[in-house]
């Protein structure tokens, strides 16, 4: 990765309350360039049904870069994670920003809201959009390299979380899964940097890249403006103690505070049904690094995800994925991740 970069602490309008996406008030001015009218646009051309959801991923996929090559060495790089209460009603979306010379987290924001859509598999991204990019637009520093927690190319419609995100803010983005969403493979060597190709339908859609020695992989895709050899080298560039990138944990870990605040707190978004047409996101923007929300929360992964530390094999509970040794066969060459993409 990069050597070491001046990454001055941004100014911060420590005046800004959180706002309701879809209302009146501006935000501040961001580093993402888009404003409360990107926002808007997302949530309220929010599809309704599978097939207006189908719909706007065929028509989005064309946009795609999958080629890129893409930056190789960015000076900072952005992870997106999402947490969910346990009543799959509330969920807190994370963006942090790190210094890729020092992992320091040098930005970060965070929105909490209503998933925007039903939990249907392939679909997820149509869930967690408008608080991600909420929590996107909370930024002051524009990242040059998007890690999502999830899929970009390796999808059964090849538009997952990964592209959605790259093509709608125009950022080179990956994703890395911690379990396949499809396609089949072969174990790759036990060594760190050892990978094989994730196939699905005769088309490599990815990578099943070892981040640590004996630690059962991750599944790296490339989402938009970015070369799958570039993708996995960044995957490795930011997995330097483990099993997951960086950016992931930060992020892993600001989205669960966020949640674990909201849900003590009685100011919690309105309720109303759970995906059947816009959500309210409210936006938490640049609480800075060393805020409290950087701490080791353990609330409210996403459905059938348990978090990662990278520090074992095992898959835990509610994890389909298979042990590390298993060949293509295995539980989840046959099903759906317990969290789609």
């Amino acid at each position: 990765m990069a050597g070491h970069h001046d990454m001055r602490e941004p100014e911060r309008n420590d005046q800004h309350v959180p706002t309701e996406v879809g209302g009146n008030e501006q935000p501040p001015p961001t580093a993402m360039g888009q404003g409360q009218r990107q926002i808007q646009d997302q949530v309220h051309n929010q599809p309704r049904t599978v097939a207006e959801a189908v719909a706007v991923q065929d028509r989005l996929r064309p946009l795609t870069d999958l080629t890129g090559p893409g930056p190789r060495r960015p000076a900072t790089v952005a992870g997106l994670d999402v947490a969910y209460a346990e009543s799959g009603d509330l969920l807190a979306a994370a963006v942090t920003v790190l210094d890729t010379a020092t992992f320091a987290v040098v930005d970060q924001a965070v929105s909490v809201g209503r998933p925007a859509f039903g939990y249907v598999p392939g679909l997820f991204a149509f869930r967690e959009m408008p608080a991600l990019l909420a929590a996107l637009d909370g930024l002051t520093i524009r990242p040059e390299l998007l890690v999502c927690d999830g899929h970009g190319l390796a999808h059964p419609r090849r538009f997952g979380l990964a592209c959605h995100l790259g093509v709608v803010t125009g950022l080179p983005a990956i994703g890395v899964g911690k379990t396949p969403l499809v396609g089949e493979w072969t174990e790759p060597a036990r060594e760190r940097g050892a990978s094989t190709p994730l196939v699905d339908r005769g088309e490599t859609v990815g990578r099943v890249l070892r981040t640590r020695d004996g630690v059962k992989p991750v599944f790296v895709s490339v989402g938009h403006r970015m070369s799958l050899d570039n993708a996995v080298d960044q995957v490795l560039a930011l997995t330097p103690s483990y099993r997951l990138p960086e950016t992931t944990r930060t992020a892993d870990r600001l989205c669960r505070d966020a949640l674990a605040a909201a849900l003590a707190s009685a100011a919690l978004p309105a309720a109303g049904p759970v995906g059947t047409g816009p959500s309210r996101v409210d936006t938490i923007a640049g609480s800075g690094p060393g805020d409290a929300a950087t701490g080791e929360g353990d609330s409210g992964a996403r459905p059938g995800d348990t978090g990662d530390t990278g520090e074992g094999a095992g898959s835990g509970p509610g994890d389909p994925s298979r042990a590390a040794g298993g060949g293509p066969g295995g539980a989840a060459d046959r099903t759906a991740a317990a969290r789609p993409a």
